[in-house]
This record gives structure tokens, sequence and C-alpha cells, in this order.
């Protein structure tokens, strides 16, 4: 059986087809595009986004939300339920009150702004020391890759509320917001360490950072000026998942006695306070527990939103 072979008569149409006119026509997307294209049509990220945009607009401006002051607490007001006059305060308490007369709703109100700096300056702390441990060892790596890798491992051995709780009883007569910060930094740096070392060891094999290599630039600059920036994507993502670990952390110091003091308004001191009225009053637990859950659940789901827009495997096409 005879073979046939087709063959296009590009001769006849050499003047249809202008590669110069296809190349500049085609539009080239930068990852950059392709990571914002992926977030906007991200309803996850829509959603937390909104819901920490809100959050931070109670943090920066609680007077908007409400006029009541929630370290003013009356006796006789103790234990109003929701949607209460005040007799002696004069003013409507929405969630009701503690059990020591303080309006539930200002408590967790301006509670949100304590919760969110120490997740933030935690986060900030530790992600630097990681991202800068992390980038050492594993852009020079031999010894001093082994010496970063095992005291990585010691630190990440022990748990962060466990070493958190030995430590906080050293620091008792310290600031109550700042040593909080202070020991969640100190145990909550690991994760990032880890992360930027490997994406660090990716990053320096490539051929730009060869090629500013065989050009003689010295090797700490190569390292803050082209292997950093270009290694540090993935930690944004565990940077906005890490503050939702660090604000629930806080809130279960302050619950076992050792972080914030009653002197705080934060969600954590409410919940702790709460136990004592569990039984006759339980929505001085539930309604901090809600805001905490929130809290903690929109920054997870928006790091988790970044790390599918930022990694090519798992983005949507």
């Amino acid at each position: 059986m005879e073979n046939k072979h087709f063959v296009a008569d590009f001769a006849n149409n050499l003047d249809e087809v202008d590669a110069v006119t296809i190349h500049s026509s085609a539009k080239s997307v930068s990852a950059f595009s392709k990571t914002i294209y992926s977030l906007v049509h991200n309803p996850l990220f829509i959603v937390s986004s909104l819901i920490l945009f809100l959050l931070l607009i109670i943090a920066v401006f609680p007077g908007l939300f409400t006029q009541i002051d929630p370290t003013r607490c009356v006796i006789r007001e103790a234990s109003l339920p929701i949607g209460t006059n005040g007799e002696y305060t004069k003013s409507f308490h929405l969630l009701g009150t503690t059990g020591l007369g303080c309006d539930e709703f200002a408590r967790i109100i301006y509670g949100a702004r304590t919760s969110l700096l120490v997740g933030f300056f935690v986060m900030v702390i530790s992600t630097s020391i990681g991202c800068v441990l992390g980038a050492i060892a594993g852009y020079f790596g031999g010894i001093l890759d082994s010496i970063i890798s095992r005291i990585t491992d010691v630190f990440f051995a022990i748990p962060l509320i466990l070493g958190a709780v030995a430590l906080l009883q050293l620091l008792k007569d310290a600031d109550p917001f700042w040593k909080v910060v202070l020991t969640l930094s100190i145990f909550g740096w690991t994760s990032s360490a880890r992360l930027m070392r490997s994406s660090v060891m990716e990053t320096k094999t490539q051929e730009y950072v060869t090629s500013v290599r065989a050009l003689g630039m010295e090797k700490l600059t190569i390292l803050f000026k082209h292997v950093i920036p270009n290694a540090i994507s993935p930690i944004i993502a565990i940077a906005m998942i890490s503050m939702s670990v660090y604000i629930v952390a806080d809130s279960a110091l302050s619950f076992l006695g050792v972080g914030m003091n009653s002197s705080v308004v934060s969600w954590g001191v409410d919940i702790a306070n709460a136990q004592t009225t569990l039984q006759s009053n339980p929505g001085l637990l539930l309604y901090p527990s809600i805001a905490l859950a929130i809290t903690a659940l929109s920054f997870m789901f928006l790091g988790d939103s970044i790390n599918d827009a930022i990694d090519p495997k798992k983005r949507r096409r």
C-alpha cells in the first residue's frame, strides 16, 4: 500500500505568515500577573481579606464600633444578659457584661488590637530570624549549615506552648505584652528557617546566580541582592499562616495564666476569666472564642491562598 505524505504548501502562503507580527502581538504574562490573577479569582482569598480588613479597622479605630470603655467595670451590673440596658451606666450592653460588670462587646472590640499586635510583632521578629539563619545556612552550607541546622532541630523539638510557659515563668516581672512577643518569637522561628534554607539552596543553583558569581560579586551581596529576594516568596505564605498560630498561642498562654494579665484587654484574658461563669453564662466564653477562631481561620485561609497562587504546581490555569 502506497504511503502518502501531505505537506502544507508554505511557498504560496509566506506572505500570509509574518513571524514578527505574531511575536509582537503575543502577550507575555509575568509570574506576578499570574499570581495576582490567581488571588483575585480565589474566593477564600477575597473572603479572608475582607474579614482581616474589617479586623484591622476594628483594631485601629475601636471607637467607631463602641463608645464604652472596656476597662470600666460596675459590679452592680455584673453578668447582665444580652441586649440589656445598664441601670447605673445607662449604656446598652449588646452582648451583656462579664462577672465583674465590664461590657463584653467593648472588650471583644478592644481585644482585637492586642491579639493582632501580638501576632504581627511575633510574625515579623520570628520570620526575620528564620529568614536570616535559613538563608545563611542554605547559601554557605558546610559546617555553618550543620551548626544552624542542629540549633534549628533543638528549638523545633521544643513544643511552642511548653517552651513559652517555661520561659514566661522567668519573666514574671516584665511587661506582659512584650514578654509574650519575645517568648513566642524565640520558639517560633524554626519553620521559617527550614523553609528559607531549602528555598535558598534551590535558588542559588539558578543560572543568573551563577552568572553574577562569575562576575566576581561578593557572596554576601549575591545573597542579599539576588538570592533572598527570589527565594522569599514561600515565606510570605507561611508567615500569614504563622500569625494564626501566634494569635491562638497568645490566648492559650493567657488561659494558662502565664500570658497577659488581667489588666490587659485581650481575648485570651476574657476566655480565662470566663471559666468561673461557664455554667451560669457560657456566652462569656463563646463570644471571644468565636472572634479568636474567625481571626485565626482568616489568616490561615489567606496564607493557603497565597501559597496556592505563588506555587506554579498549584496555581489555577
